[in-house]
């Protein structure tokens, strides 16, 4: 029975039912759950858990690399599963329950998670659900899609549960870098050189006895729920292209440049592809989620090597890479989330990381998460990681939102995920300000200058007048700094009513004195 998947004869006899597997997590225990942007998730057992809550109660603390497909988190959320939920999520369910305080989310940099709780400083993890693709001769287990936590869960926790997933192919077998660093104070430096170093193995080594279930599943990841390009995106990326090939004019960067981190997401993806009609060639990746622009950069020609944790792709890139993926394979590696995120090696390429904000404001501080300052979107995931250790630290944005109601560039964010001085470039449809060197007040000029929205200049430019009067390193009118959320809340629009257009430099600099 399945001796292709599950090599090691003794493990055979594990082979269960998801709903008996289900049965060994208890209530209160701390689960470690394999998947990374819905990728290599695993699908039955948890929805087993989720089942068996409708008739037992039971609270679990839940530990994933990132987000889960499948309406995992959703199903278990419905259920009253959760009791607290790390280390990124992105699910509107979930995050609903977030939000009315009844799920206790704490957002985590994708690279501490297992540092944390590889010395204590977190609950241990008591049993660990990791979907693979097999099992060795030795019980080592081979991943699918993503690698992210799954690794340092399984070794990690007391007993593991192993879903073995027949949709995926065996061909992925050879994909994966599984290294772990050792515990401090004895850490020796992570001897990755480039993108392409393979420094561990090909499986998560643990011991076999540990493997207490095994459940068989033929359900898919789910496809990624990226939009295609726009006329804003393919503006923003035109922008960064123009961009480096003013760095390269200036010697900064050669036509290879320095190996690119997408964040998640629609505009990170689009402004990837715009790579492709580019002068750029010989592009390395060394990122967290490779999407549908890694393998549209590979067919290009463009890309010659792509590091990432995951492979999260829409459904008709799916089945293309995935039907052919030993056309990609020998360009690819997956490697565990606190290694493809891991400061030391960020530092150490010299990575251009290109994130998404939520909102920035005029001295470039920006807000990933947050909606209004209060409400999680999804969580900061591996953007901290990159943006404070990278080359070059890059976030790209749409001016507005919500028809144009929104100002995406606000005197002051509602919530900071990133700190001005980790924010090289802000981008927006409209332009690209470099804020590299500048002083508080040159950087708001820049912004306000090359990212603003037509609408919203004028507001700005107002305010930061006013603020001006007041002095300060990094001037602002506290009064005032939130006034255009609080606005939006209460009209439903960031815009002044016409009323006040005229009076707007008046009101500003009335408050500033």
């Amino acid at each position: 029975m399945h001796h292709d998947r599950i090599r090691l004869p003794l493990l055979r006899e594990r082979v269960t039912s998801a709903a008996a597997a289900a049965a060994l997590i208890k209530d209160g225990m701390s689960v470690g759950m394999s998947g990374f942007t819905r990728a290599g998730d695993a699908k039955e057992v948890p929805l087993a858990l989720a089942e068996r809550a409708r008739h037992e109660p039971i609270r679990i603390t839940l530990l994933t690399g990132a987000s889960l497909g499948n309406n995992v988190d959703k199903t278990l959320t419905e259920a009253g599963v959760l009791a607290r939920r790390m280390p990124f999520q992105a699910d509107p369910v979930l995050r609903a329950a977030i939000n009315r305080g009844e799920v206790m989310y704490v957002d985590q940099h994708l690279s501490e998670t297992v540092e944390l709780l590889r010395t204590g400083q977190l609950a241990p993890i008591d049993i660990a659900v990791i979907e693979a693709i097999a099992i060795t001769e030795t019980g080592a287990i081979i991943p699918t899609t993503s690698v992210g936590n799954s690794a340092s869960f399984a070794i990690l926790a007391d007993q593991v549960i192993v879903e073995i997933n027949l949709q995926q192919s065996l061909e992925l077998e050879g994909l994966h870098d599984i290294f772990i660093p050792k515990h401090r104070p004895q850490r020796a430096p992570i001897p990755l050189m480039t993108p392409r170093d393979r420094i561990g193995t090909m499986a998560i080594e643990i011991a076999p006895e540990k493997i207490v279930a095994i459940v068989i599943t033929e359900k898919q990841d789910s496809a990624s729920a990226i939009l295609p390009p726009d006329a804003d995106t393919a503006a923003i990326a035109a922008h960064l292209v123009e961009f480096f090939e003013q760095e390269v004019a200036a010697g900064r960067l050669t036509e290879s440049l320095l190996p690119l981190q997408a964040g998640i997401g629609t505009i990170a993806n689009a402004v990837m592809s715009g790579f492709i009609d580019s002068p750029f060639s010989h592009l390395t990746m060394y990122s967290e989620v490779l999407q549908d622009s890694t393998f549209d950069l590979f067919d290009a020609g463009k890309l010659d090597f792509a590091s990432g944790s995951s492979i999260t792709l829409s459904p008709e890139r799916s089945r293309q890479v995935f039907g052919d993926i030993g056309r990609y394979k020998s360009r690819l590696v997956l490697r565990p989330q606190e290694i493809s995120n891991h400061p030391e090696i960020i530092r150490r390429l010299g990575i251009i990381a290109i994130n998404t904000a939520l909102e920035a404001d005029i001295y470039g501080n920006v807000n990933s998460t947050h909606v209004m300052g209060t409400h999680v979107m999804n969580g900061i995931g591996g953007s901290g990681d990159f943006a404070r250790n990278a080359y070059l630290s890059i976030f790209a944005t749409k001016s507005t939102a919500k028809n144009g109601n929104i100002s995406s560039i606000v005197p002051m964010v509602s919530h900071v995920d990133h700190t001005e001085h980790d924010v090289d470039i802000l981008v927006t449809e409209i332009g690209l300000a470099d804020l590299r060197g500048l002083a508080p007040r040159e950087r708001a000029r820049a912004i306000i200058a090359h990212c603003v929205a037509p609408a919203y200049r004028p507001m700005l430019q107002a305010y930061v007048s006013a603020a001006n009067l007041r002095g300060g390193h990094t001037p602002h009118v506290l009064e005032q700094a939130l006034s255009w959320h609080g606005r939006y809340r209460d009209t439903g629009s960031m815009h002044l009513p016409e009323s006040e257009k005229k009076d707007e430099c008046d009101i500003n600099c009335r408050s500033a004195l």
